[in-house]
């Protein structure tokens, strides 16, 4: 019975609340947090609550590949830099 109100009472979120929606997340930090209140919070929209989640899952796959990239290349870095030989001495 809860299931059936809940889709008898569902309103998609206008073209507004998502512009409004994008307004505050493109603020830095305060758009970060506020994804953390849109995924977790018990008061959010159905859409921008799975769509908060999937932003956030993003977030850390792209760390997660930043950080791979960047080992590669300070290893590569490094190993070049580390193969070089110094030796000034004739």
């Amino acid at each position: 019975m809860d299931q059936l109100n809940l889709q008898q009472n569902y309103r998609p979120m206008t073209i507004g609340d998502w512009l409004i929606t994008f307004l505050i997340q493109i603020i830095p930090l305060v758009g970060l947090v506020m994804l953390f209140v849109w995924a977790f919070g018990g008061d959010t929209h159905p859409s921008k609550k799975t769509w908060a989640q999937a932003s956030l899952l993003w977030i850390v796959i792209m760390i997660v590949l930043a950080i791979i990239f960047f080992a590669a290349v300070w290893g590569f870095i490094m190993s070049f830099f580390g193969g070089m030989d110094y030796n000034y001495s004739t």
